[in-house]
């Protein structure tokens, strides 16, 4: 990793915003994100009581994409489209899938749950990764391509990237973001959302 470009970066943000994601300028963009509401909703959503119910969870799951600020507004509506078009029988098994990723084995759940959105032709990152984020803010992290892209490439960092997601990738960038949070003033770190946010404003 660049740590030198990571301290530029870092500086560079603070020069700008001296209270890190607590400084008043950032009030409006911290507004439109809703983490808390969204973090509260997706601590409901991933109960592991709400996989046994898998029309109610996945129409939830739904909600919380298309509630999100995260995801694009092209992608929203083909996730719902998607999700609708399962049958019973698929959605008991992404139910399932999902049920592996947010509670264990966390590999084997991500790679089921990539097949079954790949034949929908919606196994995106953000859809993938978005509910993570929201369900455990401090641990895991939400991958969005464009700034994934940007922190690889600025920071250097010995991963590759690939549009289909895949666990190698995730563990990695995870990784990664976990080495940056514990290098950079706790300021840029409230969550893991916050910090890769950092990353995409100044890198």
């Amino acid at each position: 990793m660049n740590y030198e470009r990571l301290k530029i970066a870092e500086a560079n943000f603070l020069q700008a915003y001296p209270g890190g994601f607590a400084d008043p300028a950032l009030e409006p963009t911290l507004k439109k994100h809703r983490m808390s509401k969204m973090v509260e909703f997706a601590s409901e959503l991933f109960d592991p009581g709400s996989f046994y119910q898998p029309n109610d969870f996945l129409e939830r799951l739904v909600k919380l994409v298309s509630r999100s600020s995260m995801v694009s507004m092209f992608e929203k509506p083909k996730f719902r489209d998607a999700v609708n078009d399962l049958n019973s029988s698929e959605r008991e098994a992404l139910t399932a899938a999902l049920n592996h990723l947010y509670h264990g084995p966390q590999e084997e759940g991500l790679c089921e749950v990539v097949d079954i959105l790949a034949r929908q032709k919606i196994a995106k990152w953000s859809v993938v990764t978005l509910g993570l984020v929201y369900f455990k803010p401090q641990e895991e992290v939400f991958v969005k391509p464009t700034t994934a892209k940007a922190i690889v490439n600025k920071l250097e960092l010995d991963l590759d990237y690939k549009p289909r997601p895949d666990w190698a990738f995730y563990s990695g960038y995870r990784e990664a973001i976990m080495d940056i949070k514990g290098r950079v003033d706790p300021s840029l770190s409230s969550n893991n959302a916050a910090l890769t946010g950092f990353l995409m404003m100044t890198l």
